[in-house]
């Protein structure tokens, strides 16, 4: 299966969003879009945290 260029990804979200959207809109899903895609390749490569280091850190309830 070929993988899809950042173009074409661009452009599949660009042709989602309504005729209405606003730079900041198109601005703020490319960040979201991006920031999925490096979490995806932080737990492929193992940088993650199990969830109970994160509530310590942070002194959230178990």
């Amino acid at each position: 299966m070929q993988e899809t260029t950042i173009k074409q990804q661009a452009q599949r979200l660009l042709d989602s969003l309504p005729e209405t959207v606003n730079w900041d809109d198109v601005m703020y899903e490319i960040y979201v879009c991006q920031a999925i895609e490096a979490g995806f390749k932080d737990s492929e490569m193992g940088n993650t945290l199990p969830v109970e280091d994160v509530r310590a850190k942070f002194g959230l309830p178990e």
